[in-house]
């Protein structure tokens, strides 16, 4: 069920916005769209928390996807961005994951995949807020690392450091089963937002950078761990 949610769609080629919002609304969704960055900026600026879910392109006149993606993240860390493009190549993939997106869909795209997507992000989100809400403490430590999920603050051995959405998301997850195997299939479930199913090598990705950014020593980590043919663990106190 879409309980109404409010997608806001960010695409300058009339006839395509045209067809998404056709068919998010016989979903039952509620449906803006804009066709340029500033346009859907002010949309979310005035609504705040007003906007479930935004459906970003990245080639808009005069302000790209990535930099409407960088500039709403300075303001609302949580509203989940799935990017639609045209750009297919793993810099650019990178590159949206980098700037805040939650999920990169290539054009043409599936569109029951798209609509997948975008009530798996839905519910996701919404599983979230309330975790949030219902979570004792939004800080918590770990090694030489200080996070606050509230204010997206973390420092590593006293210097400040830059996650993006998706690896503060990761984190936390990490963090609320530390101890426990997670297979990979309930990371893309409960991450990313995609069916368990899908052959990406994403998780393993994020957990480098996850590792890079906390491990003493990345090549040997301590915390962030690949159990062979199992997933993942996140150990906060390892032993000595």
């Amino acid at each position: 069920m879409s309980d109404n949610a409010h997608i806001l769609v960010v695409e300058d080629e009339e006839h395509l916005a045209t067809g998404i919002k056709y068919n998010l609304l016989a979903e039952g969704y509620r449906v803006t769209t804009v066709g340029d960055g500033p346009s859907a900026l002010n949309v979310l600026r005035e609504r705040p928390g007003g906007v479930d879910l935004v459906v970003l392109d990245l080639m808009l006149p005069g302000m790209s996807g990535y930099a409407v993606c960088e500039a709403l993240r300075a303001f609302d860390a949580e509203t989940p961005v799935l990017i639609l493009t045209a750009r297919t190549l793993t810099e650019d993939r990178t590159r949206g994951f980098d700037a805040g997106a939650n999920q990169y869909l290539t054009k043409p795209f599936d569109l029951d995949e798209f609509l997948s997507r975008v009530k798996n992000l839905l519910a996701f989100h919404s599983r979230r807020r309330q975790r949030k809400r219902t979570a004792e403490s939004a800080q918590f430590e770990f090694a030489e690392a200080k996070v606050n999920f509230d204010t997206y603050e973390v420092a590593v051995r006293g210097e400040p450091v830059r996650l993006t959405q998706l690896e503060m998301t990761l984190l936390r997850y990490f963090i609320e089963n530390q101890g426990r195997v997670i297979p990979r299939g309930e990371l893309l479930e409960n991450v990313w937002g995609v069916p368990g199913t899908i052959n990406t090598r994403a998780p393993d990705q994020f957990i480098r950078r996850l590792r890079k950014t906390f491990e003493p020593n990345p090549a040997e980590p301590r915390h962030f761990l690949t159990i062979r043919d199992a997933g993942y663990r996140f150990v906060a106190q390892p032993e000595r």
